[in-house]
């Protein structure tokens, strides 16, 4: 272990140069090197996004992944903006809190444990960091008598400077389940002038910090235990470290500032809000509050949307929206009018993108989903804040300053304010926001991340069996070190005894005919489901005597090493240590790899017609079609829909045979390879290539694939529609769907054909003369109409009104529209006059009044005289004094209406 203090040139300084020390130092002890991984954790329903470094190892402690190292490294990007882990209501009052960090770390599976991370996290920052000791204070856990001794025996730490604290501080855990263990904190003194602590002060000083004088700076997670939903904790197979330092905080630290908006990881961008708001030194402290907000929540949004993740009304897409729109509510506070957030994601993508390198290639996507969902907001944020004023008032004169969750939703879903924006400018206002109120009336757009199990069909106690099953399979040679083998990529049928068999959670030496079975083989063929992609079905039969088959319904890997065949006992009783036939569904396969090939080309078409921000926001990739959805800020045109689809069948007709390698990850992503949305990749990765000499698609895919486009058969989409605020979706069929599709359709036409007595060819045209000729006689019609509505208006007696003219009476079989070009022409032959007609279109009576402005200054109203009407006819209507209509429902009483109509006009006029 380095004990040595470096030389001092190599004192990192710079925030890149500290992110690089800490790599280096660890890779120096023996650790791998892991890339970050994405925001959105590949595969894992319990959390919102990555919000630690752990999130992408949480298999490996679980047991139920093994990776070909046992220490790793890494930095990592992370998001806490909901549940448990929320910063956000902190952010920008704060000098330290964040919704966008990296997080550095290292990390033991079974390997080194408290010794060791202790040791590593001392000298880590004592030498390469070159921090002080008498500045470094530490916490454990009131139960582990382990650290404590390490900490105190080995460190050589004085007692004084090591707090015993309880599960509040020292206890974590990823989420309500999943691996969880003790900490030791390391906390920093950023003024040590001020005095000692006493040991009886310490713990309140560091868990309170009533002064701001300390920060915690690392956390140290010893791994022991598994926290299953019932919060029952059972021991982890062999316990591990993880570890966390926040880069933010680190950097203040060693950059000598007071704040992490002070260093180098955030004053350019700080600078860069300044020089587009033209402000001076004075005017930026005043809105110093306003500048963290915007350069916090604009990283945010720069690394989300590279990520896939754009702005929407739920889940994921919520936050990208909120951040954005938090950030350019506080803009307007500080004096921006315009959209600038893009601007300032520039400074981002400057700052990052040579770490971060995905966030440049996504550099226009950032910038154009930020500037939309910026404008969208400031077309209606000034009347939803207004509204919310108003709200607020209210609430004050009532002497409730609580602002209800209905309105706070009404808020959201009317002009787009969210909850958090809501929230800010209550507590601006001295008031509150019921937030239970609000997340009731808006269940679909909770943010807080998923409860349950994060390990499919066969998680919770299960695992323990499983677990069992391997430990007792590998001691006895009847599998690997590694496991059960899976290979789906090659043949599709394989032979072998029945290891083990579960039913109910339960390891049985056979099953009866109906039950529910979890078989596990040596070998097996099946694909996992992953990436899309749906699990194979099958079947496994005994090969001898006597006769037994499951049917395969699913597979599943309930622990490292085992992969579970799940089904039903079809005929027969599967007994332990039978030998077996384990088939996939070659016709159903078959069908899925033509769908999932498809997809590649779907993909890479898309960004050959829309553009290179287009990028895969999901995927279902199943027997009977495909579904993909992609990042987009607009509905597809008629066009485009056609030429990715013909762009895909010329790909499929030009019979390419795929390419398929094995590499290392940054290899491949150097070659310009593409990484799927929200998916998990270890070190090597698998290739797609599909097109040569010049490739036409290039992605990472575990998938199964047919080896020559050709194999696909017809292409065809389906549908094409919005998913989210800026994710579009595509389903399509290829293959035997598509065919099934086609020939469908043209026995449709071939009928069609026949009834319009045309060969199928000259079907479109004769349909093409029926509408003329449909069109001409529609047209006749109406001019008939119009003439007999005409006659009937000329057959009418005009009665004398007061020296004006009043007509009333009945148009037959005439609309709206016809009732009022005639009755504009009874004003234009009577300057002074009323008259009401009424008609019955289609059984629906409907009545037209119009009056003469003279009238209307003798007390008739034209929509009052069509209220009184339709009263007889079980209707109503109204209108402007001068022309009003009314409908009703009893067409036989119109007489009566027009009596009723002669009354009321008679009775007003004055």
């Amino acid at each position: 272990m380095p004990k040595k203090k470096p030389a001092a040139p190599s004192r990192p300084k710079s925030g890149a140069e500290i992110r690089q020390a800490f790599l280096d130092f660890f890779t120096e002890t023996g650790h791998t090197v892991v890339p970050s991984s994405s925001l959105v954790p590949g595969g894992d329903q319990t959390l919102l996004f990555t919000n630690a470094g752990m999130v992408q190892f949480k298999d490996v402690f679980l047991g139920q992944d093994k990776r070909p190292y046992r220490r790793a490294v890494t930095a990592q990007r992370c998001m806490r903006v909901s549940g448990k882990h929320n910063d956000l209501e902190n952010v920008g009052p704060s000098p330290r809190h964040h919704t966008f960090f990296e997080m550095l770390g290292n990390f033991s599976f079974g390997d080194y444990f408290k010794r060791e991370a202790i040791r590593y996290a001392y000298d880590c920052l004592t030498l390469v960091y070159d921090l002080k000791p008498d500045q470094l204070y530490y916490t454990v856990h009131e139960s582990d008598d382990d650290a404590l001794r390490i900490w105190l025996r080995e460190i050589g730490v004085p007692p004084e400077r090591v707090a015993r604290m309880g599960d509040k501080t020292n206890f974590w855990q990823m989420a309500d389940t999943g691996p969880c263990g003790p900490t030791s904190e390391i906390h920093y003194d950023f003024h040590p002038e001020r005095g000692a602590i006493t040991p009886a002060d310490l713990p309140y000083a560091l868990d309170v910090n009533p002064d701001d004088r300390f920060v915690e700076v690392w956390n140290l997670v010893f791994m022991q235990f598994n926290q299953s939903a019932d919060g029952s904790r059972t021991p982890l197979p062999a316990p591990g470290v993880d570890t966390g330092m926040g880069m933010e905080r680190l950097t203040m630290i060693v950059q000598g500032a007071d704040n992490s908006y002070a260093t180098d990881l955030f004053t350019p961008i700080m600078d860069r809000i300044q020089t587009l708001a033209s402000h001076g030194e004075a005017e930026r402290r005043e809105h110093l509050t306003a500048y963290r907000v915007i350069a916090d929540h604009t990283r945010a949004a720069t690394f989300l949307i590279a990520d896939g993740v754009v702005p929407g009304n739920t889940g994921r897409n919520y936050v990208t929206r909120m951040v954005i729109r938090r950030a350019g509510r506080f803009g307007s506070k500080a004096g921006f009018t315009e959209p600038f957030l893009a601007r300032v994601a520039e400074t981002v993508i400057d700052e990052y993108g040579g770490v971060y390198p995905e966030i440049v290639r996504a550099r226009a996507a950032i910038l154009r989903t930020i500037t939309d969902e910026e404008r969208r907001f400031q077309r209606t944020v000034d009347i939803g804040v207004s509204h919310l004023m108003a709200l607020l008032e209210e609430a004050r004169r009532a002497e409730k300053p609580i602002l209800g969750g209905q309105r706070a939703f009404d808020l959201y879903a009317t002009y787009g304010l969210p909850l958090e924006i809501t929230r800010d400018i209550a507590r601006e206002q001295g008031a509150d926001v019921d937030e239970p109120g609000f997340r009731k009336a808006m269940e679909s757009h909770r943010l807080a991340s998923g409860a349950g199990q994060a390990m499919g069909e066969l998680g919770g106690e299960a695992v323990d069996t499983y677990r069992e099953i391997f430990e007792r399979l590998r001691a006895e040679g009847k599998i690997g070190p590694e496991g059960v083998r899976n290979d789906p990529y090659g043949s599709l049928e394989v032979e072998g005894p029945v290891l083990a068999l579960v039913s109910d959670g339960t390891i049985v030496e056979t099953a009866e005919p109906g039950h529910e079975v979890a078989v596990v083989l040596p070998h097996t063929p099946f694909y996992l489901e992953a990436g899309g992609q749906v699990s194979d079905t099958g079947t496994i039969v005994s090969v001898q005597e006597p006769r037994w088959e499951i049917a395969v319904e699913g597979i599943a890997r309930p622990a490292a090493g085992i992969i579970a065949h799940l089904g039903r006992v079809a005929r027969g009783r599967p007994r332990l240590g039978d030998a077996a036939l384990a088939a996939v569904d070659d016709r159903r396969r078959w069908d899925i790899m033509r769908n999932h090939t498809a997809t590649h080309l779907l993909h890479a078409a898309l960004r050959l017609v829309l553009g290179e921000h287009v990028r895969q926001a999901g995927s279902l990739v199943a027997p009977d079609r495909l579904r993909f959805d992609f990042t987009h800020h607009q509905a597809m045109a008629p066009e485009e829909i056609e030429r990715v689809e013909q762009m895909v069948n010329d790909e499929i007709l030009g019979n390419h045979r795929l390419a398929i390698v094995e590499r290392p990850r940054q290899e491949a992503v150097a070659e310009g390879a593409m990484a799927l949305f929200g998916e998990t990749y270890g070190e090597r990765v698998r290739t797609v290539s599909i097109g040569a000499p010049e490739r036409f698609s290039y992605e990472l895919c575990g998938g199964t694939h047919v080896t020559e486009t050709g194999v696909i058969g017809p292409f065809l989409i389906l549908s094409e529609g919005s998913v989210a605020a800026g994710v579009r979706r595509i389903e399509a069929l290829t293959g035997r769907g598509a065919l099934a599709l086609i020939q469908g359709r043209l026995k449709i036409l071939e009928r069609l054909a026949a009834r319009l007595g045309a060969a199928p060819e000259a079907a479109e045209e004769r349909l093409r003369s029926l509408e003329d000729e449909r069109n001409q006689l529609a047209r006749e019609l109406a001019r008939q109409r119009e003439r007999l509505a005409s006659a009937a208006y000329e057959s009418l007696k005009t009665e004398s009104l007061s020296g004006s003219a009043l007509l009333l009476g009945t148009i037959p079989d005439a609309g709206a529209e016809t009732l009022r070009r005639l009755a504009d022409r009874f004003r234009q032959e009577h300057p002074s006059g009323a008259i009401v007609l009424a008609s019955a279109k289609e059984g629906r009576p409907v009545i037209i009044s119009a009056v003469s402005e003279d009238l209307v200054a003798r007390g008739l109203h034209a929509g009052e005289i069509v209220k009184a009407a339709a009263q007889a006819v079980g209707g109503g209507g109204g209108g402007k004094p001068t022309l009003a209509q009314a409908g009703g429902k009893d067409a036989s009483r119109l007489p009566e209406a027009l009596a009723l109509a002669r009354e009321w006009v008679r009775s007003h006029l004055k």
